[in-house]
């Protein structure tokens, strides 16, 4: 009995300590760094226009950061778009790289890409590509992005760190 009341006081104790206090997400505002992850059912390319299209997208875009802060929560798609918005810290200005992550079958094939000019419409997601590594499929299945935003902080002024720290605190409180 001792045993695992022992047991369950240490879960407990880890618990508490690995929860982020609202003083510390404070603290973390300027120096985390998020990832993203989005999945759709299909894609398709066109190489001609290099025009990627995520087919029944996620209604949900997940965000995670990593060591010390290890926040993770979810947006919704639509507001993952004005992240392309103008300034400094946009991406806009300094586009992100994506794995395209793509499973036919049993059949993984990935795909590294500069995402620009998210367009949504209905449960489509189109993004301008740049293809950095591997070869891009007309077409596929089971598709996961992960994004990746190291180099833009958030910061008070840009409209992305803004609806980041939003939608971080709705998350954590």
């Amino acid at each position: 009995m001792t045993t695992r009341r022992h047991l369950l006081l240490a879960a407990m104790a880890a618990t508490a300590a690995a929860t982020v206090r609202p003083s510390q997400a404070e603290a973390a505002d300027d120096m985390a760094d998020f990832l993203f992850v989005q999945t759709a059912d299909a894609m398709t390319f066109d190489k001609a226009s290099s025009k990627l299209t995520l087919k029944d997208v996620g209604a949900t875009t997940l965000f995670f950061s990593d060591r010390p802060d290890r926040i993770a929560g979810n947006m919704d798609t639509a507001a993952f778009i004005p992240f392309w918005s103008t300034g400094k810290d946009s991406f806009l200005s300094d586009p992100p790289n994506a794995d395209l992550s793509i499973l036919e079958g049993s059949e993984l094939t990935q795909v590294v890409v500069v995402l620009e000019n998210p367009e949504l419409s209905g449960n489509d997601l189109t993004y301008t590509v740049k293809v950095v590594g591997g070869e891009m499929p007309e077409t596929g299945s089971e598709v996961s992005v992960f994004i990746d935003i190291i180099g833009m902080p958030r910061t008070p002024l840009s409209y992305a760190g803004v609806a980041r720290r939003g939608y971080r605190r709705a998350f954590l409180y």
